[in-house]
């Protein structure tokens, strides 16, 4: 599993004209599934996510997780991240799960969050989305497990 994160202070996705999900400060969360995860994987992705020290303290240092700021946590599956862009100039996408396997790892994802973390949002499982963000740093970080 690999979950592309950004740190922001505003992020939202809108599907059709309408934003389906919205977060304030936190972390922006592009999560792509991989065939080989398992609910582990999960498991250790959130804790990850939520524990990931990429917010300042008073000194100015990272050395505060998403669950330190009580900031917000936006999913949003992404499965071009999980794709093979080793060779060539177009990606394969036979290293991303098959959608039944990403759907219900995805959802997983999203389930823990949402009993683990008190402001969690998402986007559309493969929805068109319109991601709208504003990176705060930037700070971006590829997360894998």
């Amino acid at each position: 599993m690999k979950a592309l994160i950004q740190r922001v202070s505003s992020a939202q996705v809108t599907v059709e004209s309408e934003v389906v999900g919205a977060i304030e400060q936190g972390l922006l969360a592009l999560v792509g599934v991989e065939p080989h995860d398992t609910p582990a994987s999960v498991s250790k992705m959130l804790h990850k996510l939520l524990k990931y020290r990429v917010f300042s303290d008073a000194d100015g240092k990272m050395n505060c997780s998403l669950s330190d700021v009580a900031g917000g946590l936006l999913l949003v599956s992404q499965f071009t991240l999980a794709a093979d862009t080793k060779s060539g100039l177009r990606p394969s996408f036979s290293t991303a799960a098959p959608p039944a396997l990403a759907t219900e790892l995805f959802d997983l994802l999203v389930q823990q969050a949402r009993s683990q973390h008190p402001v969690v949002a998402t986007g559309r499982f493969a929805a068109d989305m319109q991601v709208q963000l504003t990176n705060d740093g930037p700070v971006t970080f590829l997360l894998e497990t």
